[in-house]
């Protein structure tokens, strides 16, 4: 398969990435390996985009034959990506789930979100993270986008 990032870009993002990740970010990517039409270029993105950094790991899941670790992290679509704090062997989920292909402005989304998770910061002020403790139940927060 040919290269999803051009040489520009993937040096633009690994200068982000030295400048910007502050601990180790796990990538959980899930697939299906017979119906999935986008899981291999998604796939592919993310194994041009973990050796950009040696603060990022990737793991790879087949939603058919590791449907535990699927439901472990509330995952249901394919291709399914997992972001999630690493400390040493701990992984703390944070919730940050992508669907699809995160192409385009996804694409800045994606690198936006690993920041968010290496920096352990969802990028709040005081005023709304005190807020945000007073919701006393729980909230399904969920952005879709459309390739347009």
């Amino acid at each position: 398969m040919e290269k999803l990032l051009n040489d520009n870009i993937a040096q633009q993002v690994k200068e982000v990435f030295i400048e910007a990740l502050l601990h180790p970010v796990k990538i959980l990517f899930f697939g299906n390996r017979d119906r999935c039409e986008f899981c291999e270029p998604a796939l592919a993105l993310l194994e041009e985009l973990v050796p950009l950094s040696d603060k990022l790991a990737l793991s790879v899941h087949d939603m058919e034959d590791d449907p535990i670790t699927a439901q472990k992290y509330r995952v249901d679509k394919t291709p399914g990506i997992v972001l999630a704090a690493r400390d040493g062997e701990t992984i703390t989920d944070y919730g940050v789930r992508f669907a699809g292909m995160p192409s385009g402005h996804e694409f800045t989304s994606l690198i936006n979100s690993i920041i968010m998770v290496s920096q352990r910061s969802g990028g709040l002020d005081e005023a709304s993270r005190k807020f945000l403790s007073t919701v006393k139940s729980d909230v399904i927060l969920q952005v879709f986008v459309t390739p347009t």
